[in-house]
């Protein structure tokens, strides 16, 4: 039986969240809108006159005082300002955080970073993600999904790095690289070959189950960096695994064998803050198994660090039984003292596996076809907003779902252009288009569609379909 759809997801919206998704598009929308006609107001205006200086001190009353610092610009046109602050409260905390986030993007690279952050998922589903984390605060929503995407593509460089030089790559790395390249692979890959972290099963929810082995783990057996990029690397190729409706994963924390060597405050700061901050409404369900009592002042101080909504997902387990409430026992893996029939085994990367990412002329071609559906996602989403209610409004809505269905299937063509293989495509878990396998009857169940041509892709570039009588 398929997963219901929970409240404030794609599918289950009542009146006022679908108002406020809107709400939320708008401004995105909005602020593209405002730095497009910012650049071409600042490409068209005179330079500006030399700057004077001014006195450092001025008479006041017979005394002298220091004469005040001239206000710094604003990084952003006010306009765009005026999105964040509606005159209630004190936002200089939050208009920071958007300066921050968006201060150095032209209209065309946020755009970019707002669609590439997609992948397969619905435009809506990610947007709903930061709207439930905020409460449904669009103001604050909009900030904090900025300010992820800025995280994303600015700072992790998620997709031109993490995911664009997958584990081949760093295999290459470790034996070709500079000093620094040949130290962060070699740490990654001990990391993924000793399976100190990965992904397998799901629970009884269906959603994905990623396990963290911390007994494997010594602070100083790798660095920050490399830790923090394998992390991410974890949390990004998990959700390639995730098939709507399911949205959230389950982390494991085995803490079997664990003493207090194994403890580092620094990954677990970084964990928290990835899907506190950079992965909002992404975890479903957090296992802390089989935690000695040496672990309790470490969980003290931990906790403490949780927002509420994320703490109140944390369960202590123990032994098998404990598991079972969250994991059928035939998906318990026998190293937790379940049913399943497996164990974690790496392997290495096939030479000439992305050797797809070299055709550069089919990568533009299905990227050009995408930000054509993008682009046509983003009028027919306008047209929604501005007359949700009537007959034409319910067409667009219904153009922008299909019209969905085909970035999503423009991401599995385009995938192996743009992302390296990774462990679970090696071993047949993700397949492009398909719902993630990882038992031998989903494998069956799997080729037989597979076989019957339902996989198949017939055209190499998705175009979109027109609806009669409408256009955005």
């Amino acid at each position: 039986m398929a997963p219901a759809v929970a409240s404030g997801h794609v599918g289950n919206l009542s009146t006022e969240q679908e108002a406020k998704l809107r709400e939320l598009w708008q401004s995105v929308l909005k602020v593209y809108d405002i730095l497009r006609d910012w650049e071409e107001k600042k490409n068209d205006a005179p330079a500006p006159p030399p700057k004077v200086e001014a006195p450092k001190k001025s008479r006041w009353f017979g005394g002298w005082k220091e004469a005040e610092a001239p206000k710094a610009a604003s990084a952003l046109p006010e306009e765009a300002l005026k999105l964040i602050s509606d005159g209630e409260g004190d936002k200089s905390d939050l208009i920071k955080d958007f300066e921050a986030a968006i201060s150095a993007q032209t209209p065309e690279s946020l755009r970019a970073m707002v669609m590439g952050s997609l992948k397969h998922e619905h435009p809506d589903a990610v947007m709903l993600r930061f709207l439930r984390a905020r409460k449904w605060d669009v103001k604050r929503a909009l900030v904090m999904m900025f300010s992820a995407l800025n995280w994303r593509e600015n700072i992790s460089r998620v997709d031109a790095d993490i995911l664009g030089h997958g584990e081949e790559f760093l295999v290459q790395d470790e034996m070709n690289g500079d000093e620094k390249s040949k130290a962060i692979a070699r740490d990654f890959m001990k990391q993924i070959r000793g399976g100190k972290s990965f992904i397998h099963g799901t629970d009884r929810e269906n959603r994905p189950i990623s396990y963290v082995r911390a007994r494997l783990h010594r602070a100083a057996d790798q660095s920050v960096e490399s830790i923090e990029r394998y992390t991410t690397y974890i949390i990004e190729t998990a959700r390639f695994s995730l098939t709507s409706p399911v949205e959230t994963a389950t982390l494991v924390f085995d803490l079997s064998n664990f003493t207090l060597a194994n403890m580092d405050y620094v990954p677990v700061k970084f964990i928290i803050k990835c899907f506190e901050a950079n992965y909002p409404e992404s975890l479903g369900a957090i296992l802390i198994h089989n935690s000695p009592w040496v672990f309790k002042p470490c969980w003290k101080i931990i906790s403490a660090w949780l927002d509420p909504v994320v703490a109140a997902k944390v369960h202590l387990t123990y032994g098998r039984e404990g598991l079972e409430e969250f994991i059928h026992p035939s998906q318990i893996i026998k190293e937790l003292g379940g049913d399943e029939d497996w164990e974690y085994k790496y392997e290495e990367p096939v030479p000439g596996e992305n050797d797809a990412m070299k055709d550069t002329a089919t990568r533009d071609a299905l990227q050009k076809t995408r930000d054509e559906i993008a682009h046509e996602f983003e009028s027919s989403t306008k047209a929604w907003i501005a007359d949700p209610d009537s007959a034409r409004g319910a067409q667009f809505k219904a153009k922008r779902e299909l019209l969905a269905t085909q970035l999503r299937d423009n991401y599995w063509q385009l995938d192996k252009y743009v992302r390296a293989r990774s462990l679970y495509d090696r071993q047949g878990n993700l397949r492009p288009g398909a719902k993630t396998v990882w038992y031998p009857h989903q494998a069956a169940d799997s080729d037989a569609r597979l076989s019957d041509g339902m996989l198949e892709t017939k055209r190499a570039v998705i175009t979109t379909t027109t609806f009669p009588g409408i256009s955005a």
